[in-house]
């Protein structure tokens, strides 16, 4: 019986020594691929953590290893394939504080890839979840950020001023929904006055030919069918003034969003070379 004893308990600290020694080279393993990334050697750390996942038969680092790899992934501005490794932490989280920090990077790579939408989707939902209120600032930050993303400055704007968030952000918020023009409003101004949508947008002189052009062809219409030349009436009328007066409207639409665009390029390149807050 004693010899029986004596064979388990061997059997059971050959099982202990087996585990702490393999533990010990999967932290020598996860130390590597962290040198490797604080070195901003992300390639080689990726490699050394998809090694570790492989021999981590029991998942011990496997959060770890996939929220590095997405960094990693992030870092080279492979934000697919990091928004898939932060997906696969999510999923394997063992508490709260490590499902935020998954989430959050997903919303945070999926503003920098460009998908405003679904990262405001993914705030909303942890914005109603009671796991996440300590949170609730920090999340807020990135909507604002989300809404900036969106060219919605006013909104981003309004955020960042009730709850008391970067001063910085506020201030280029307000100077951006200030010079933000309105596609819509340039096209009605067009409709109701030719050239108006131009002059809004601060396009003078093509507000001036639009002007010129749709007055032009307008009179020559009106004197060709005063002066019974219906064909010649129905020709300026249908093939030239329709033809000027629908362009303007376009083209008063086309320059609200060409100034925007460079508005949202300004912005961003600023905040991308100067600003030394949180980003995503």
């Amino acid at each position: 019986m004693y010899k029986g004893i004596i064979k388990t308990a061997c059997y059971f600290f050959l099982l202990l020594s087996n585990y702490s020694v393999c533990q010990s080279y999967l932290q020598d393993q996860f130390d590597l691929a962290d040198s490797l990334y604080k070195n901003e050697k992300y390639f080689d750390c990726i490699t050394e953590l998809k090694r570790l996942k492989y021999f981590d038969s029991t998942k011990a680092f496997s959060y770890s290893s996939n929220m590095m790899i997405g960094d990693c992934y992030k870092k080279g501005a492979k934000y697919n394939e990091a928004v898939n490794y932060y997906t696969m932490a999510d999923i394997v989280a063992s508490n709260s504080s490590d499902v935020y920090k998954a989430k959050i990077s997903i919303v945070r790579t999926n503003i920098l890839r460009d998908q405003p939408g679904m990262a405001l989707m993914q705030l909303e939902r942890m914005d109603r979840d009671p796991a996440f209120t300590p949170h609730l600032k920090d999340i807020t930050y990135w909507k604002g950020w989300t809404f900036m993303r969106m060219g919605e400055w006013q909104k981003a704007n309004i955020v960042f001023i009730n709850y008391k968030l970067d001063t910085a952000l506020i201030n280029i918020t307000a100077m951006a929904k200030d010079k933000k023009y309105f596609p819509v409003k340039a096209k009605l101004l067009s409709v109701f006055i030719p050239g108006a949508g131009q002059f809004y947008t601060g396009n003078y002189v093509s507000g001036v030919l639009s002007l010129a052009w749709n007055v032009l062809c307008g009179y020559y219409t009106i004197n060709a069918f005063n002066s019974s030349r219906v064909f010649d009436g129905l020709v300026i009328g249908n093939l030239l003034w329709l033809r000027f007066y629908s362009g303007n409207i376009s083209n008063a639409e086309e320059y609200a969003i060409e100034k925007n665009n460079l508005l949202y390029n300004i912005v961003f390149t600023y905040l991308e070379q100067e600003y030394t807050g949180l980003k995503p």
